[in-house]
């Protein structure tokens, strides 16, 4: 099953795209839309996100989608223009008929490290680790989208309900499968 994970911004729009065959998880594509290099009109913001994101769809051919969820925000403004973004990003998704999961960025993040708290670098260190990735991505948005696949990933032989039995497996299994991915001290 191949996934494209989202993590949509008005300013920098991560994807990342990940291909699960049976318990391995392998990268297929990621990156990120940099909209506010391109205009500072968020109307042109969100129409090269549109533009982007269907180009990677079309070339990815991925099943299904996970994006974050939306969360409360402070700045009003900027809870607005995030909506903009999520809106133009479901369009995307739905007008290719992929299924759309949502996850709370707690979970996503404890999916990940194992810890619902943990930092965008650690997030970013655990996704590299899994996939094998040795560059280091500009953004954090790219590492953040693949997370969400990884997710949707692990989450999706279970609709969405993993329990603490499940996603132990699941570690055990990667850890068996990928001695040399432990780092020991």
């Amino acid at each position: 099953m191949r996934i494209i994970g989202i993590d949509p911004g008005s300013l920098v729009c991560g994807y990342g795209v990940v291909e699960q065959r049976g318990t391995r998880l392998e990268l297929v594509e990621y990156g990120v839309v940099e909209a506010q290099r391109h205009s500072p009109e968020l109307p042109r913001r969100l129409e090269l996100i549109y533009d982007r994101l269907h180009a990677v769809i079309e070339r990815t051919r991925p099943e299904m989608a996970a994006m974050e969820a939306l969360f409360h925000a402070r700045n009003v403004q900027s809870l607005l223009k995030l909506s903009h973004a999520r809106g133009v990003a479901m369009l995307v998704l739905a007008q290719h008929n992929l299924p759309i999961a949502e996850y709370a960025a707690r979970l996503v993040k404890r999916s990940i490290s194992g810890k619902g708290n943990a930092s965008k670098e650690q997030v970013s260190f655990m996704v590299k680790s899994m996939l094998g990735i040795t560059e280091t991505p500009e953004f954090f948005d790219a590492t953040d989208a693949l997370a969400i696949a990884i997710t949707h990933a692990l989450r999706s032989g279970t609709s969405g309900k993993t329990s603490n039995t499940r996603r132990a497996t699941r570690w055990q299994e990667f850890l068996q499968q990928n001695p040399d991915r432990i780092v020991k001290r």
